[in-house]
């Protein structure tokens, strides 16, 4: 790479709006072996010392029940050129696994999370930020067939969890964040014209 410093790249956007879609489309045009690629929801904090009823009631869409610092450091640390273990997270029981994978340095470092540019001393690290901008029903609907399918949740869990955090939360941190992304996208993974220019600026930048 041409770059000494890697470029870092933040997607955000809300829950279910397409991000992953987004990411995975950069990752497939740009090259995987040209990225290293960050998930924000990888760094949940560890509920393992509470009972089960009470990980249950903890907000999740709050930028509080992510260990955010963590994040901050590993991205540092791959701007350094040196790997970093990424904690891996199960869902199902709100807990963090006793394995990590490793992350190597690449030319760019990409982040994902719907709360990645609600944080300012996260937000200042990235050369590029992209927000995918997607109608709240397709959010939600994505969200419902993604945590009952892959995650182990009930349609009535999703349902409360959405009603009684995921939209609040929404509103107050994820939505005014949009107003620090350079680049919006409409509809997700599915805009192809917005992904051409956002890989060309990309190629353009290495």
């Amino acid at each position: 790479m041409s770059h000494i410093t890697p470029l870092v790249i933040g997607i955000a956007g809300g829950s279910g709006s397409g991000k992953t879609t987004v990411a995975k489309e950069i990752l497939n045009r740009v090259g995987a072996d040209r990225i290293a690629y960050l998930q924000h929801d990888s760094y949940y904090k560890d509920l393992s010392g509470l009972p089960p009823t009470l990980r249950q009631e903890i907000n999740f869409d709050h930028p509080h029940s992510l260990e955010t610092e963590l994040l901050i450091a590993h991205i540092e640390t791959l701007r350094e050129r040196r790997s970093v273990e990424v904690p891996i997270y199960d869902f199902s029981t709100h807990s963090r696994t006793a394995q990590t994978f490793t992350v190597s340095p690449r030319g760019v470092i990409l982040v994902e999370g719907i709360l990645i540019f609600a944080e300012p001393e996260l937000r200042k690290l990235f050369d590029v930020k992209i927000f995918v901008d997607t109608d709240a029903d397709l959010r939600f609907i994505r969200r419902l067939y993604r945590d009952i399918t892959e995650r182990g949740r009930t349609t009535e869990s999703v349902i409360k969890q959405y009603q009684d955090t995921v939209r609040p939360m929404h509103l107050e941190f994820v939505e005014p964040s949009k107003r620090y992304a350079d680049v919006i996208i409409p509809e997700g993974g599915f805009n192809t014209a917005a992904l051409d220019m956002v890989v060309a600026r990309i190629e353009s930048l290495l």
